[in-house]
């Protein structure tokens, strides 16, 4: 019985979604303007979906607002700002590069180009070492260089291992 309640609530829910709240409809070139603003702002329902896209009730009383502030007059900045305002800045679809947002732009070419500096520099102290040891003169035995603690560590445990 419960699944068939669930079923019954289910099939009369799909598709459902709340129709304007009686404005009155706006011009064509305005209503285009609505619909444009309403793809750039976020459902709080839906959050990866524009208020123009989401059957969310939520997301038809923005975009019946976002129509409001169109026919009063208001510029796109006043309505962005408007919801801004009241949701923070996250209701943008499309986030400002201004302000504190600008170190999340401009971090990773920042990271990147430090990176490719640590490299080109480590690469020229590597040709610089390079060369040195390239051009030491090798000798014929004749004077050898003095073992260092590591060859007398190395030859010990090479005795040890022989016996």
């Amino acid at each position: 019985m419960t699944a068939l309640a669930l079923a019954l609530s289910l099939a009369l829910g799909q598709g459902y979604a709340p129709q304007r709240q009686g404005l009155d409809p706006l011009e064509a070139e305005k209503e285009a303007r609505v619909m444009r603003l309403g793809k750039q702002l976020r459902c709080a329902v839906c959050q990866g979906v524009s208020i123009a896209d989401s059957p969310a009730s939520m997301a038809r009383a923005q975009l019946d607002k976002v129509r409001e502030l169109v026919s009063e007059g208001k510029s796109d900045q006043e309505i962005y700002d408007y919801f801004i305002e009241r949701y923070g800045e996250w209701v943008l679809l499309q986030p400002t590069t201004g302000g504190l947002n600008s170190v999340l732009w401009l971090g990773p070419v920042a990271l990147l180009g430090i990176g490719l500096i640590v490299i080109v520099m480590q690469s020229k102290k590597k040709r610089a070492v390079a060369p040195d040891a390239a051009s030491a003169p090798v000798s014929d035995g004749a004077a050898a260089p003095a073992p260092s603690t590591e060859d007398a560590l190395l030859a010990q445990v090479r005795a040890d291992l022989e016996k």
